[in-house]
């Protein structure tokens, strides 16, 4: 009792208004299929309205009695007695109704986290285009590579969170669907009306063969998508942690977001960032273990077909979004320190070597080296990139090629310069800034996109949640 059966009617509590909405649906199509009576639905209706306006801590629940489902009866036979109270389970098994239960609450709460990731999106866009002409460091293996754009590197989650609503969103399609029906596993004699309940629901559709009723791929497929979520959000709190550290001092998180040290008087601790990461941890086995969950037994046993994490991974990546969007909000950008960290830096070397190609006809592969070599060369002397001369390339140029490239002092500066390097990018979805404009167009459509998307599912569930509660008033009535 105390290790089944409580926690799992406190799982069922936070899903208590899904409960009365499928109950209220079912008896609905029960009485307008002539199923059961006027009389006997009116009074379970009744019933039913007046723990619709229960808060869910109010419910009366007795362990002992078994789930929600049957706490809900012993409810209605407490009020009506069982003879009236008990036709309300008509054609229709615990299995498909606490499936249907299942998709309403996964539904609702994936539209909530998907509201939250629309705000989070917004968030990252805004400082995107606030830095949209900021240069830094690129970076591979931790290596500084090309001069980079702030804004364009916040972009690149922008994509990605796209994608992550999609995932999503396509998760959702298959959880909107209803078992309500499907009953046990062959469906039933009753005359059910399954299309008059998932239009009185919301639902998209059916779940068509009656032996997935109780199938959990939809949660499986949903907790997927969650997890790219949290897999986005900790690559983003990880970079974003490394160059808020001394050694790189990029960017700094704002004092609400962050937390001291007991000892170290001079440490601002990126606390949220941290917790986002530490968030990140476990989402990782999220998909691996809802599908443990289905091992071995094949299909046949039922008690098996269930994702107890979906609740866990819903609520994680709902609160992670919430922080991280007022840490994006906040984040404090040091321009001048990202400028700073590029100007003693040899990460424009390829636009030099791509100069040289044009310039002289020389193969990738030669520039390749001979850049190499004059880098290697400055950097052992100690000289910086904008000490580089025409002539020093060249006896770079001798040492490797056998040959002098006379570029010119003028030509090398500009290559190596990082604004230049920036300007000259052109290739669609670069870092050049027309590119950066149409990239922060585009994010801008696809956030507009996914909000309408939402809006436009909440609304259908309004719509049929009306349709509900009219049909039930007019058979009270």
């Amino acid at each position: 009792m105390k290790h089944y059966a409580l926690p799992g009617l406190e799982r069922e509590r936070r899903q208590f208004h899904e409960f009365v909405a499928v109950d209220l649906a079912h008896t609905t199509m029960l009485v307008e299929e002539g199923i059961v009576s006027a009389d006997t639905g009116r009074a379970i209706l009744e019933q039913l309205l007046t723990i619709r306006h229960m808060e869910p801590a109010e419910f009366p629940v007795d362990a002992r009695k078994g789930s929600f489902l049957l706490q809900i009866e012993s409810y209605l036979f407490s009020a009506i007695g069982e003879d009236v109270g008990g036709q309300m389970h008509t054609g229709r098994s615990r299995i498909d109704q606490g499936a249907t239960v299942r998709r309403l609450y996964k539904r609702n709460r994936i539209l909530d986290v998907m509201d939250r990731l629309n705000e989070f999106q917004g968030a990252v866009a805004e400082q995107a285009r606030r830095h949209a002409h900021t240069i830094m460091p690129g970076y591979t293996h931790m290596q500084q590579a090309q001069p980079w754009v702030f804004g364009h590197y916040l972009l690149s989650f922008s994509s990605r969170l796209h994608d992550s609503f999609e995932r999503l969103a396509q998760a959702y399609r298959r959880v909107n669907r209803n078992p309500l029906g499907t009953v046990g596993l062959s469906g039933t004699s009753w005359p059910l009306n399954r299309a008059r309940t998932t239009e009185l629901l919301g639902f998209d559709g059916q779940v068509e063969n009656s032996k997935l009723g109780r199938e959990a791929f939809d949660a499986a497929e949903a907790i997927g998508a969650l997890s790219f979520i949290m897999a986005d959000l900790n690559d983003l709190a990880t970079d974003l942690h490394i160059w808020s550290s001394t050694e790189f001092g990029m960017v700094e998180c704002d004092d609400s977001y962050c937390g001291t040290s007991s000892i170290f008087p001079q440490k601002k601790n990126p606390v949220a960032l941290e917790t986002i990461r530490k968030a990140a941890g476990p989402a990782v086995t999220w998909l691996g273990a809802a599908l443990a969950t289905f091992r071995a037994e094949g299909t046949g046993d039922q008690a098996m077909r269930t994702v107890s994490q979906i609740d866990e991974a819903l609520s994680t990546t709902e609160s992670m979004l919430d922080l991280f969007t007022g840490v994006i909000e906040t984040l404090i950008v040091h321009q001048d320190r990202m400028a700073e960290s590029i100007k003693g830096s040899w990460c424009t070397a390829s636009n030099l070597a791509d100069v040289i190609v044009c310039e002289r006809g020389l193969s990738f592969r030669q520039v390749h080296h001979i850049v190499a070599r004059a880098v290697r060369n400055c950097v052992a002397q100690g000289l910086r990139p904008d000490q580089l001369t025409s002539a020093r390339l060249d006896e770079a140029a001798l040492e490797t090629a056998g040959i002098a490239l006379n570029l010119g002092d003028s030509a090398v500066r500009e290559a190596l310069d990082p604004r230049r390097f920036v300007e000259t990018r052109i290739t669609d979805g670069s870092i050049g800034p027309h590119q950066v404009a149409r990239l922060l167009e585009g994010a801008a459509q696809a956030r507009a996109a996914d909000q309408q998307w939402v809006s436009m599912a909440r609304n259908q569930l309004n719509r049929s949640q009306q349709m509900l509660i009219e049909a039930v008033v007019k058979l009270v009535a």
